[in-house]
């Protein structure tokens, strides 16, 4: 078994002084796809956001390292230099910066030198092709006017041209027609292999029929509440969070095999 890159160990955060984890044990080796479920308020975002770098997220106790190194120690564009990358629930709108000069400048941050214009946009062309993100976005300012198809889309473009070792997507599924949902799960299936590792943060189980993980993880309560393989998210569309001590479902509403 491959060496988790990515070590969580009796983990605590707060936010603003107010406790959210308390002490999550995980670990995700690099080539492997893990999913971590759990009811809203468990405590799934935070542990991204930590994870990320968010200044409000405070490690209080606890560790979490990457490729042996202590995130804590690490400013949030070292993270992202280092290899880790988050796509966000909500990713923001920023007016007057384009799509491709945003991209551009990320890529050339994490490479820690400019990248020529022929090369990025070759680069860009490829990766949109493949993503089947329309050419025609380039020129427009960053999210601004997408749907929420068009902003997860962006995301894991962003992922397929700055190739990160590690990629946390946070409900990466939250509000994606079923189309929108296939087109970004391809685009994850395209992406994973031997050198990247994925954690899948969602609520619903819907995402787990287009991406197979091999590790499922349950949060609830701010901590690890039980690990299994893809056979624990069936689990959870039939029964849902009930045994965790939430009522709500596992399986989006509507939502059939």
């Amino acid at each position: 078994m491959p060496e988790p890159i990515l070590q969580i160990s009796a983990l605590e955060v707060a936010v603003e002084d107010t406790p959210i984890l308390h002490g999550v044990d995980l670990a995700v080796p690099q080539g492997e796809v893990h999913a971590l479920m759990g009811p809203n308020g468990s405590g799934k975002s935070t542990l991204a956001y930590a994870l990320a770098g968010h200044p409000r997220y405070e490690i209080t106790a606890g560790s979490a390292t990457f490729d042996g190194e202590d995130l804590a120690e690490m400013q949030a564009y070292e993270r992202a230099v280092a290899g880790l990358f988050l796509a966000m629930q909500y990713p923001v709108e920023v007016p007057g910066v384009s799509v491709m000069n945003f991209l551009r400048t990320a890529l050339g941050a994490v490479r820690g030198e400019e990248v020529p214009p022929r090369e990025f946009i070759k680069l860009f062309d490829e990766k949109s092709r493949m993503l089947g993100f329309d050419r025609s976005f380039a020129e427009r300012y960053l999210n601004e006017g997408f749907s929420g198809g068009e902003k997860k889309r962006h995301e894991i473009l962003q992922m397929a041209l700055l190739q990160p070792r590690f990629a946390i997507l946070d409900e990466t599924d939250s509000g994606l027609d079923i189309d929108a949902l296939k087109v970004v799960a391809d685009g994850v299936n395209a992406l994973s292999g031997p050198d990247l590792g994925v954690l899948i943060i969602t609520h619903y189980t819907r995402v787990l029929r287009y991406i197979t993980p091999d590790v499922v993880h349950v949060m609830f309560d701010g901590r690890i509440a039980r690990t299994g393989g893809p056979e624990l998210a069936d689990h959870l569309e039939e029964e849902g969070y009930a045994e965790f001590g939430s009522a709500e479902p596992a399986a989006a509403p509507g939502a059939g095999r």
